[in-house]
C-alpha cells in the first residue's frame, strides 16, 4: 500500500528539482529513464536543505536543520520518512547504497552555512567537499549502477564536476550572497574592493576543474553521458559569459542564461553527443 505514497514522494522531488533549477531539470530529462527518479530524489534533498539555510529567515534555522537531518537518518534507517523529499531520498541512499559518510559531509557544510564564516583555504576546500563534491559522488552511484571498479575511477572527475559548478554559483551569486547573506565563501578575497585579478585566478581554477570533468564525462555509462554532458554545457556557458563580464559587473548583478539560448544549447549537445563529439 505504501507504494501510492512512494510515487506521490517521487513526484514531489521532480517538481522541486523543476521548481528551483530549469538547467539540471532538463540534464535529468536526457538521463535514461530508469535513472531520472534517482537524481531527483537527491536533487530535493539537497534543494530543501538548501532552502532552510539560505530562506527561512523569519525561522529557527539551527532547530530547522538539525530536525532535517535527525529525520533524514531516521528515513534512511527506518526505510520511510512522512517528508516527501526524504522519503525519496532514503529509498535511493538505500537502492544504491550511498555512504552515510557523504550526507553527513553535505549537512556538515549546510550548518556552516548558519554563521557568518571567514573562510580560509582549509575551511573553503571543506565547505566545496560537503556542498557539492559529495553530491556529484552521490549521483555517480546512481550512474555507475553498483559498478565499484567504474566508481572508483570516474570519482575524481565527478569531485571537479560538482566543484565547477559550485564555484560558478558562487561567482554567480556574488552579489546576493555578500549583500543578502553576508557570505563571502571565496579566501583572502574582499569583496568590498573585489577586482578583474581575484576574478581571473579563480577562473582559472574552475578552468582546470572543467577540464579533468569533462575528460570522466566522457567516460560515463550511455546511460548517463548525454545528461551530464548538457548539464555541463549549460555550467560551462554560464562560466564563459561571467569571464567575459567584468568584476564589477559580477559584484552588481546575476548573471544567466536566457531559456532561449539553454534551448540552443540543448540541440547543439545532442547532435554533439550523436555524432559522439563531446
Amino acid at each position: 500500500m505504501k507504494e501510492i505514497f512512494d510515487k506521490l514522494s517521487a513526484e514531489c522531488s521532480r517538481i522541486t528539482t523543476k521548481r528551483y533549477s530549469t538547467s539540471f531539470s532538463l540534464g535529468i530529462h536526457f538521463l535514461n529513464k530508469k535513472l531520472r527518479h534517482p537524481i531527483y530524489a537527491i536533487y530535493g534533498f539537497v534543494r530543501l536543505a538548501d532552502e532552510i539555510v539560505d530562506s527561512f529567515h523569519d525561522y529557527d534555522k539551527s532547530f530547522l536543520l538539525d530536525k532535517f537531518k535527525r529525520d533524514c537518518f531516521e528515513a534512511i534507517e527506518h526505510g520511510i520518512s512522512l517528508n516527501p523529499v526524504l522519503n525519496s531520498f532514503q529509498q535511493i541512499v538505500n537502492a544504491y547504497h550511498i555512504d552515510r559518510e557523504l550526507i553527513e559531509l553535505f549537512l556538515k557544510s549546510m550548518e556552516m552555512d548558519l554563521n557568518e564564516q571567514e573562510y580560509t583555504p582549509q575551511l573553503y576546500d571543506e565547505y566545496i567537499l560537503g556542498s557539492a563534491q559529495v553530491v556529484g559522488l552521490m549521483c555517480l552511484r546512481v550512474f555507475t549502477e553498483g559498478n565499484e571498479q567504474q566508481y572508483q575511477l570516474l570519482k575524481p572527475s565527478a569531485m571537479m564536476l560538482g566543484s565547477a559548478f559550485q564555484k560558478v554559483n558562487f561567482l554567480r551569486d556574488l552579489n546576493a550572497d555578500y549583500k543578502n547573506l553576508s557570505r563571502t565563501y571565496f579566501p583572502n578575497v574582499d569583496l568590498r574592493a573585489f577586482s578583474n585579478v581575484e576574478k581571473q585566478l579563480i577562473e582559472v581554477e574552475i578552468e582546470a576543474e572543467f577540464k579533468e570533468a569533462l575528460a570522466g564525462i566522457k567516460q560515463l555509462p550511455s546511460s548517463s553521458r548525454s545528461g551530464v554532458y548538457l548539464a555541463y554545457i549549460y555550467y560551462k556557458e554560464l562560466f564563459n559569459k561571467i569571464k567575459r563580464a567584468t568584476a564589477e559587473k559580477v559584484m552588481s548583478e546575476r548573471i544567466r542564461i536566457s531559456n532561449g539560448h539553454k534551448i540552443g544549447l540543448m540541440c547543439d549537445s545532442i547532435i554533439r553527443f550523436k555524432i559522439n563529439a563531446l
